[in-house]
């Protein structure tokens, strides 16, 4: 039987545009691929995608699989995974990257465990080992206090990647690539879930996920009317408005705002914690983050162990004299 090569990614897609997810995830595929000196393909599932292929090839990959049907419109895991399944019995890709994404967090395992091989979850780094020609995949354990190196002697070596971990591809309109349709049949009776309804959460501004900017509240803020302080803060630098696991079992704010290990894992340019403690399990979520910059009246807190600049006082005193002074800067 013939040996798998290659590296396979998944793409994650919206409204006729590759996420950034998938562009990262492409970014670190290319590398590794070259690494390897073997192909770089990538796949897309859902309905109406064909303007996806030049994407991607803009972006590096040299074959595009593309699973495009009407059917495959609402993300249904049963169905992708089994489509994806066929597509890696068919490929044999040596390594298979996903972003660790509420999709690929679902996929990602069950295709392992499908393969008899692993998935390593969450990873902040991917390397070729130079002697071996195995993937290293870096991730945090312990609640992010170490990080820990994984391989496997099995393929495909599968593995979720963190948001903005990875550098991103740069597109480049010139390069060639090769698109393939798979027309692949998905049993009914593979089927043991269905969509009866769909609810979109209201939101407005920058998504958590997405924002350059987080301003953060934790315990410490008190009630609810504090984090309207944090928001009118997050408004004015363009920003998003997150909170530890306190905040949000005390139904100050809502879960979806949530930054940590049961949480969300955004890694944005600036992350303003305001009286958050530090734990462990919170930083997990923001460590990624460029610059961390606390507000904290315990001098002793976690959070100043991890943040490039820290004030010392009531967040009541020196939020409104930060606030002030941010509206000053931009109105000069």
């Amino acid at each position: 039987m013939a040996e798998n090569q290659g590296v396979l990614v998944y793409l994650e897609h919206r409204e006729g545009k590759l996420l950034p997810i998938a562009l990262e995830g492409l970014g670190a595929g290319r590398r590794l691929a070259d690494t390897l000196g073997q192909r770089l393909s990538c796949v897309a599932i859902g309905s109406n995608i064909a303007q996806l292929a030049s994407q991607a090839i803009a972006a590096g990959a040299d074959r595009v699989y593309l699973m495009d049907s009407p059917e495959l419109a609402d993300y249904q895991p049963d169905i992708y995974l089994a489509l994806m399944g066929q597509l890696v019995a068919e490929a044999r890709p040596q390594v298979i990257i996903m972003g660790h994404t509420d999709t690929g967090r679902e996929i990602a395992p069950r295709l392992a465990f499908r393969f008899g091989t692993v998935a390593v979850t969450d990873c902040v780094e991917l390397n070729i080992d130079n002697t071996s020609g195995r993937l290293l995949a870096t991730k945090p354990v312990y609640g992010g206090n170490a990080l820990a190196v994984f391989s496997t002697d099995t393929d495909p070596q599968v593995v979720t990647v963190r948001t903005k971990a990875m550098a991103p591809a740069v597109p480049n309109a010139s390069r060639q690539g090769e698109v393939i349709t798979p027309a692949y049949k998905v049993e009914p009776s593979v089927v043991r879930a269905r969509i009866v309804r769909r609810v979109l959460a209201e939101s407005a501004g920058v998504k958590l996920e997405d924002a350059a900017v987080v301003v953060a509240g934790g315990r410490g803020i008190g009630g609810a009317e504090g984090f309207k302080q944090l928001e009118d803060l997050a408004r004015l630098l363009k920003g998003a408005i997150g909170a530890s696991r306190p905040p949000c079992d005390s139904g100050w704010i809502s879960d979806t705002a949530q930054v940590g290990l049961t949480g969300k894992i955004i890694a944005p340019e600036l992350y303003i914690a305001v009286a958050i403690s530090g734990s462990s399990q919170h930083m997990s979520g923001c460590s990624g983050a460029r610059t961390i910059v606390a507000i904290n009246k315990d001098r002793e807190a976690n959070i100043f162990r991890h943040a490039r600049f820290g004030v010392v006082g009531d967040w009541k005193k020196v939020l409104p004299a930060f606030t002030a002074k941010v509206k000053e800067l931009l109105a000069s």
